[in-house]
């Protein structure tokens, strides 16, 4: 299923995009698409509704699209996971994941208009691969077992503040909990969707001009031992998600590149994820 939610921001209504590419309303089954509907077996439910026959149509025309998932309990993010991109920032390939945290209120549409901060000098982008959680994960076996607690993947621009990020702290959440910085969707793709998710290609433009181009075959660290490595640590909760890293190509890894500055177009692809476009725009 590819699931997302339409609306204004804070009115937005579930739905679920079929494979002809009709919307149909969720409402029928779920107020929203949320931790609770994910923990409590809202996807089969969807599924049944979908395969009865009992869900309206929506016109999506004309209705922004929000990001696929209800804010969030946490959004944990996996640092320097693919290799070209530790090289190209001249860092040493890490030995266990990266891990930092970002605020859960960054997170906005995949469409949405992206704030560069007041005093921002370096604002780059991150094309990554987000995990969303399904199920209470706690001290998990391992990576098979952590597949199984993925309810869906989507699309995630983890924006980055490098002087924020690098600079203001030894930690790096200043420059990852900016306003805006994780546009997120327009899907959530259930697993079941997705036969290898580490064989999807990763794409980013800025301006038209191709930035990133990778493939998830190429992380460090792949998705189940993400999962169960987190699970070591903390209590991933259903609608939990996991932005698992992005491949080369960033501003900071490239000597010459510009930062993102007021008008820039952002343009970000994963294979059977979807699209993302954002503007940027000072804050």
């Amino acid at each position: 299923m590819k699931l997302l939610r339409l609306g204004a921001p804070g009115e937005e209504r579930p739905a679920v995009q079929t494979d002809d590419r009709r919307v149909l309303d969720l409402t029928p089954v779920t107020a929203d698409i949320d931790g609770v509907f994910l923990g409590s077996g809202g996807l089969a439910r969807a599924r049944a509704a979908i395969e009865s026959g009992e869900l309206p149509e929506l016109n999506p025309v004309r209705l922004r699209v929000g990001a696929p998932v209800a804010r969030p309990g946490k959004v944990v993010c996996i640092g320097l996971n693919y290799r070209d991109h530790a090289e190209e920032t001249g860092a040493a390939i890490p030995p266990r994941p990266v891990v930092f945290m970002k605020d859960p209120g960054t997170i906005v549409g995949p469409y949405d208009r992206v704030l560069i901060p007041r005093r921002s000098t370096r604002t780059d982008y991150e094309v990554e691969l987000a995990v969303v959680i399904g199920r209470r994960a706690r001290y998990l076996s391992g990576p098979e077992e952590g597949l199984g607690h993925i309810a869906g993947y989507a699309i995630s621009n983890d924006v980055s503040e490098r002087e924020f990020q690098l600079d203001f702290s030894s930690q790096w959440d200043l420059g990852k909990s900016c306003e805006t910085f994780n546009p997120l969707g327009p899907f959530l793709v259930t697993a079941d969707e997705i036969d290898d998710p580490q064989n999807l290609e990763l794409r980013l433009s800025v301006n038209g001009v191709k930035r990133q181009h990778g493939n998830t075959r190429h992380m460090i660290f792949e998705i189940g031992h993400i999962v169960a490595y987190l699970s070591q640590h903390m209590v991933l909760e259903p609608g939990d998600v996991i932005n698992t890293g992005t491949p080369a190509g960033v501003a900071l890894g490239l000597p010459g590149t510009p930062y993102l500055r007021p008008g820039d177009v952002v343009e970000l692809s994963i294979g059977g994820l979807g699209n993302q476009c954002q503007s940027f725009a000072q804050a």
